[in-house]
């Protein structure tokens, strides 16, 4: 199984914007779907955003309801990363965000993202 390693995470003020990055250990050139995650304190792992590929160059793409507008996911099958850019960040996306692909038993680390004046 290919593994992440997840990167870009930080403090930021509300409003602000990050860019989170997931590196695989492998190509994820076959991997049909992906997807970033988050988990807040006392809460369980969310689902954020998923990719999934499609013919050609198209992606299906799916946004939790309290991200729609505001994240966006891409992925570089030549750099074997998934992106996550995070705009107009609110103190409730503060968590450990995580990258993985549909079916894939292992986690990485993850990146923790704090929003807080």
């Amino acid at each position: 199984q290919v593994q992440f390693v997840e990167s870009g995470g930080g403090l930021v003020q509300p409003g602000g914007s990050l860019r989170l990055s997931c590196a695989a250990s492998g190509s994820i050139f076959r991997i049909d779907t992906m997807g970033w995650y988050r988990q807040a304190p006392g809460k369980q792992r969310e689902l954020v955003a998923r990719i999934t590929r499609r013919s050609g160059t198209t992606s299906m793409i799916t946004y939790a309801d309290p991200v729609k507008g505001r994240f966006t996911i891409s992925r570089d099958n030549a750099k074997n990363t998934l992106y996550l850019q995070m705009n107009s960040l609110k103190p409730e996306d503060t968590a450990l965000y995580y990258c993985n692909s549909l079916g894939n038993p292992y986690w990485g680390q993850g990146t923790q993202v704090t929003v807080s004046s």
